[in-house]
């Protein structure tokens, strides 16, 4: 059963929003870009809360995918012709939190073990 966008918490989405938030540098794209995170926001942490052991885990992970979203411009590769905003935004923030659990989880080389001399 597929639930609609109100019923998962994404707003539908205005593609002129969109576009207007990928166009760097004009006063016209950080308002697009303000209004995005805040329809985005809450949805996006909820999904994260499901996966995190904690509020504030999820909280700053969440803050994090949207500094990243908007450092990489990545919302530049969004567009209506390659599917739903709401399915390019979780696919990424699923990209993110996978990334992001490899790095907390990434052993250092030699992690642990006792030194070997080779003499």
């Amino acid at each position: 059963m597929s639930l609609s966008p109100e019923q998962s918490g994404f707003a539908t989405t205005q593609w002129s929003i969109v576009l207007q938030a990928a166009q760097p540098g004009d006063s016209a794209a950080r308002a697009a870009l303000e209004l995005l995170c805040r329809r985005y926001w809450f949805p996006l942490y909820a999904f994260a809360r499901r996966r995190m052991a904690t509020v504030p885990e999820a909280q700053d992970l969440t803050q994090e995918f949207f500094l990243r979203l908007l450092e990489k411009n990545s919302l530049a590769a969004a567009t209506p012709e390659r599917g739903r905003f709401r399915s390019f935004l979780l696919t990424s923030l699923k990209n993110f939190l996978a990334n992001e659990w490899d790095r907390a989880n990434a052993q250092k080389r030699g992690s642990g073990r006792k030194r070997l001399s080779l003499d």
